[in-house]
């Protein structure tokens, strides 16, 4: 078994009101060292050993979880060793 961990980011040509609505609550909340935020999306996903494990992932991020026009994505793959 695997569990691969999906980050998708907007990419840092798109506006990101959600961000920027963010960044302005902080700073009403006396936070001025905050800059910029940037808003994302988090999955794990578990899947059985499969050969091109990295390139069926990499599918599904495309095909699926990430609008690759407006977003990037990375993930990372860790093996789950049964207790």
């Amino acid at each position: 078994m695997y569990k691969v961990k999906v980050y998708v980011t907007l990419r840092e040509s798109v506006l990101d009101p959600q961000g920027g609505a963010v960044k302005s609550a902080l700073h009403a909340m006396d936070y001025q060292e905050v800059t910029d935020v940037r808003i994302g999306k988090y999955m794990e996903l578990q899947l059985e050993s499969t050969e091109k494990l990295e390139e069926r992932v990499k599918e599904m991020c495309e095909k699926l979880l990430a609008n690759t026009v407006i977003e990037d994505y990375r993930f990372e793959v860790e093996e789950v060793i049964p207790s």
